[in-house]
């Protein structure tokens, strides 16, 4: 078995590559004491900085506080693989059940059009996020995958895809990516390269030029619903904030939340970059499309190709323990960087010999059906967002426009989506949580030993099938 070169020296955890290359942005002041505003959002990562923004963008006078435990993008949103795309996670049939299909394919076209409005933004607010708009490309390396693949296309161009929007490659069309093993590869034009700690500390900034409040080093405590007379309420360890309306927007550390223990499920993915990759290696590989990069595997990998020319590619790691507060700044065990390795030089084996130079994880989100969702209720006066496994790059930013509305009593397309109101009971308790999960991605991987072992297999092993049903994908 390849393993990585004793020769390799790299940084773990210390949050991200992307707060390396930027360097971690200075704390902004926590909460002065108890105060008063018209909306609180706890949690300042994509999803409450989006939504702070659009609320002060259509309303000026509307006062919006943001509460963060540490600092703007400090959880997923400056930790992920840089990946804005229209791709989102759940069922598209769960949806329709509930909403029908031309609503479900609408939600698929929105989440389309939101790969360029945060292009549009960023690009409006001076945020340089080293985004580059070259699509996506999913490759197959055995003939279980490519079935999947032709699989996968005909399925999402019933669900709001069109010809034009996802296909087989054809080299004459697409910019050269050479993925060692490639039997059969796709290409979508709605995806875009971003560098993820450059989108939400520029976020964080235009934010704060609208107006809004963002107090960091600002731990909550509890979130209290309306209660008769009184209005809702965030607890911390610096004051309550007393609003209108609460926006939780904590993702993959809501089950810290009291009373939250079960709505989300905390799950790690992880990721390495390489030093950077030089020019002769460059001309073998090509890439010079810029597109994000992904597998199809069932224990699947994403990548891109930096702004400096690294490989940077993550995956899901190890599961996060239950109930735990802290994620070690994003410290990465060791196997699963040497796994990361392994996957990076199966599909570019040229890269080898370049230094891994950055090994960081992250935590985010997972409902109970995979599904993500927003939701306000009226009664208690709090809104959430969240469970986006791992799709939220883009599905924050409609999730931050969908919330603007619903604060602003507006019904709109975006109110209307399938998404808005979508329920769905919790996880089950530890530890029968934790031993699934660790069965499932154990099912997983033996489906891709055995689906890349037997050339003549062109079908997805009976493995899949089974941890599909157990974790109800």
């Amino acid at each position: 078995m390849r393993t990585i070169p004793r020769s390799t020296r790299f940084a773990n955890g210390a949050v991200s590559f992307w707060f390396r290359e930027t360097g971690l942005p200075e704390r902004r002041a926590a909460l002065p004491g108890t105060t008063d505003y018209d909306v609180c959002v706890v949690g300042a990562g994509y999803t409450g900085l989006w939504t702070a923004y659009y609320l002060k963008k259509e309303q000026p006078d509307l006062r919006v506080a943001v509460v963060e435990r540490e600092f703007a993008g400090y959880g997923a949103s400056g930790r992920n693989g840089g990946w804005l795309s229209a791709e989102f996670a759940g069922s598209r049939e769960r949806y329709a059940q509930s909403h029908g299909k031309a609503a479900t394919v609408a939600l698929q076209r929105a989440m389309m059009d939101t790969v360029t409005e945060v292009a549009a933004v960023a690009e409006a607010e001076g945020i340089d996020a080293d985004i580059v708009r070259g699509g996506m490309r999913l490759v197959a390396t055995n003939a279980a995958q490519s079935e999947r693949l032709t699989e996968d296309i005909e399925y999402l161009q019933e669900w709001g895809y069109w010809p034009d929007d996802i296909h087989l490659v054809d080299g004459e069309r697409e910019p050269r990516l050479s993925v060692s093993g490639t039997v059969a590869s796709a290409y979508s034009p709605h995806a875009a390269r971003v560098q993820p700690a450059k989108l939400v500390t520029g976020l964080a900034r235009a934010v704060e030029d609208l107006g809004v409040a963002v107090f960091e080093g600002t731990t909550v405590e509890e979130i209290r619903p309306r209660d008769g007379a009184a209005r809702p309420a965030v607890v911390t360890d610096h004051g309550t904030v007393h609003a209108d309306h609460v926006v939780r927007a904590t993702e993959g550390f809501t089950s810290t939340l009291r009373g939250q223990r079960r709505e989300w499920r905390p799950m790690n993915s992880s990721m390495i970059v390489t030093e950077p990759v030089p020019a002769e290696l460059w001309e073998k590989i090509g890439w010079e499309g810029r597109e994000v990069l992904g597998d199809t595997a069932h224990s699947y990998v994403y990548a891109q190709r930096t702004a400096d020319d690294r490989i940077a590619i993550g995956g899901r790691g190890v599961p996060h323990r239950f109930g735990v507060s802290e994620d070690g700044d994003g410290t990465t065990q060791p196997q699963v960087i040497a796994e990361l390795w392994r996957a990076m030089t199966r599909m570019f084996p040229d890269v080898a010999d370049v230094p891994v130079e950055h090994a960081w994880s992250g935590v985010l989100g997972v409902s109970r059906d995979w599904c993500p969702t927003v939701h306000l209720d009226t009664d208690t006066g709090l809104a959430w967002a969240g469970g986006y496994a791992g799709s939220g790059v883009a599905a924050s930013n409609l999730a931050g426009r969908t919330l603007r509305d619903l604060i602003l009593r507006r019904g709109t397309d975006l109110t209307r989506l399938p998404w808005v109101g979508h329920h769905v009971r919790g996880w089950e308790p530890e530890p029968l949580r934790r031993v699934g999960t660790q069965v499932v991605q154990g099912l997983y991987r033996g489906a891709d030993r055995r689906e890349s072992r037997t050339e003549d297999r062109a079908h997805t092993s009976r493995l899949a099938g089974i941890a599909s049903r157990i974790s109800r994908r």
